[in-house]
């Protein structure tokens, strides 16, 4: 914003200064009364750049991407961030965990992400991967590299129609199966010439993958929010996060009640560093979760549901103004619905989806889509509010260890209710994490 600001002065002083010669004005000239204009430049300059600034907070869509080293470490002094981050990972104990990739759906992006005749790289569950939109609109997402002599396609790769072409030789593979239809210097294409087209849908504004170890067809779809096909929930904004921890660790959090009245109780105000959330000082208001958590039965066992209401207290009295009724439906093992339901503030969604990059590092992002006529203000501080909330979680996903066999209480015992709803997402293939030790050979 700074360099903004120094821009936006220069720019007015010199375009001030500029029409004032033209006209025929010259330091120590009669025609002193025009000196003001040259001082009101920065101050011009100043207010164009509030303007604009006051017109993103209350219009524009909220973004905040972090990388993976932004959240969730401490950083001593003379350390810098990837350096704690390094640190931490390699000194982790990971524990006995269960496989790295469940099967289901998973977000490869936001709809508004990729425009039409556009490639992304992607990496995905290990894979690495082209999604691009073809001249028609339809997005498709393809193995990235080309079986010919392995050139990657979303790099330098081309949209032709409905196909992607490879930087290489040209060879063109069609999204909607990977055959390869056009070698530019043969007739004939081989019939197996192909590249691995994964299913995939676009609906509530992301473009989703289905992913099964065994290559099985979707065994069930997401569910269409009408209100977002309607546009009677618009688009306001996401966050981007990057955790390292098992997928299964992020949305077990859901059955994990306890940890809201501690983890979570302190008001957002506090911040995200747990060394200082718990200061006296923000005890003054502190947020109260009444939450439930239980699986859905069939046909709809692949989902589960938790219920929570939200209070706020100040100097221990109850702050009505900003309760809130929030229904989180999980559609299996990495898409939560975060509805939300308020009496003054309207209603709108939060789509919460986790994808796994690698077996320990998952990609997090929070979409969220509001009531049209509600203003801007509100659901990005319902945003900025998640944002919060859940950086603190990261802190802990990033540190902790996964115990398969954990000590559990009376009170924890939706926790292994959880384990056992989310056991159905892993096959006897699913992949597991293996770690190679290095040995010599005498």
């Amino acid at each position: 914003m700074r360099g903004v600001w120094t821009a936006g002065v220069l720019a007015a002083c010199s375009v001030t200064a500029g029409l004032l010669l033209l006209q025929g004005w010259r330091p120590g000239s009669p025609e002193r009364h025009c000196c003001w204009a040259v001082v009101a430049g920065p101050f011009l300059a100043l207010a164009l750049v509030a303007a604009r600034w006051f017109h993103a907070f209350l219009c524009a869509p909220l973004e905040v991407l972090r990388s993976p080293d932004d959240v969730g470490y401490i950083v001593e002094a003379g350390r810098t961030r990837a350096q704690a981050a390094n640190e931490a990972r390699r000194r982790r104990k990971t524990g006995d965990l269960p496989p790295v990739y469940p099967n289901g759906w998973y977000r490869v992006t936001d709809s508004h992400l990729l425009a039409k005749g556009e490639v992304k790289s992607v990496t995905l569950l290990g894979e690495q991967l082209a999604v691009f939109r073809d001249e028609n609109g339809q997005s498709h997402v393809l193995d990235a590299y080309c079986p010919h002599l392995g050139a990657n396609l979303s790099i330098g790769g081309r949209v032709v129609g409905n196909c992607l072409e490879c930087p290489f030789h040209g060879w063109k593979f069609r999204g909607e199966d990977g055959k390869c239809i056009h070698i530019p210097y043969t007739e004939k294409v081989p019939e197996f010439a192909r590249v691995k087209s994964w299913p995939s849908c676009e609906l509530n504004g992301t473009i989703y993958m289905w992913f099964h170890c065994d290559g099985m067809d979707p065994l069930w779809m997401i569910p269409e929010l009408e209100e977002i096909t309607l546009k009677e929930w618009t688009y306001r904004g996401r966050t981007e996060h990057f955790v390292n921890a098992h997928i299964e660790e992020i949305p077990e959090n859901a059955a994990d009640v306890a940890h809201l009245g501690h983890l979570h109780r302190p008001v957002i105000l506090s911040g995200t560093d747990l060394r200082f959330t718990f200061n006296k000082f923000w005890q003054i208001l502190q947020h109260h979760w009444k939450v439930s958590w239980s699986p859905e039965p069939e046909p709809n066992s692949h989902c589960s549901l938790m219920l929570v209401e939200h209070t706020l207290t100040l100097f221990g009295k109850p702050f009505t103004l900003l309760d809130v009724d929030v229904k989180a439906r999980q559609i299996g093992p990495g898409l939560v619905h975060l509805f939300f339901d308020h009496k003054l503030f309207g209603r709108g969604v939060i789509l919460h989806c986790v994808t796994p990059v690698e077996p320990l590092l998952q990609c997090v992002s929070h979409s969220i889509f509001y009531q049209a006529n509600i203003p801007n203000v509100v659901p990005k501080f319902i945003l900025q509010a998640e944002r919060i909330q859940f950086e603190r979680d990261v802190m802990v996903w990033n540190n902790k260890k996964y115990i398969s066999k954990p000590l559990l209480v009376k009170e924890d015992s939706s926790i292994q209710r959880h384990r056992r709803w989310y056991s159905q997402f892993y096959s006897e293939k699913s992949p597991k994490l293996t770690f190679q030790r290095d040995s010599l050979d005498w």
